[in-house]
């Protein structure tokens, strides 16, 4: 499990949520109950350019944008990557991330999803690594908005 202390405190992911402007969604779902669809729905709705990747769902469109079947066959203007896959792929996922991805600058792992690799990797390079946590739900915390989102609204109720 991810070590507390490796996880970016606050302001930095702060910093991190609003630098990123053009994000690849690795492992994207076409399917709108997905939590892959709909957090890539949702950052597109706060005005970033989403390139959804999933060699499946190549050649199609998903949120005005051609699905990609690989990293490599992204955009170079990604600066960010937020990866829906297994832990095990990751590595590779990254690797390829930092070949093909100049502007490259976030990498992110969803919740469940870590790899010590990966972190080593982005270290090396100088990348911003958040893994286990979701954008989507930082984004809303940070924000303001997580009453929008469902979570967290602080009222219990015992109506069924």
């Amino acid at each position: 499990m991810t070590d507390p202390a490796d996880t970016p405190d606050d302001a930095t992911l702060r910093k991190i949520l609003r630098s990123m402007k053009t994000v690849a969604v690795v492992g994207v779902s076409a399917n709108p109950v997905r939590p892959s669809y709909f957090v890539a729905r949702y950052l597109g709705l706060r005005g970033m350019r989403v390139i959804p990747v999933n060699p499946g769902l190549a050649g199609q469109r998903l949120f005005g944008e051609e699905v990609r079947a690989t990293v490599a066959d992204c955009p170079p203007e990604v600066d960010t990557i937020d990866v829906f896959r297994r832990s095990d792929a990751v590595p590779a996922i990254v690797d390829e991330a930092i070949v093909h991805l100049p502007r490259l600058k976030t990498v992110w792992l969803q919740i469940g999803v870590e790899s010590e690799a990966a972190r080593a990797a982005c270290a090396e390079r100088g990348l911003n690594f958040v893994q286990n946590r979701c954008p989507k739900i930082e984004n809303q915390r940070l924000f303001g908005e997580l009453r929008m989102g469902g979570f967290n609204t602080g009222v219990i109720s015992s109506k069924l």
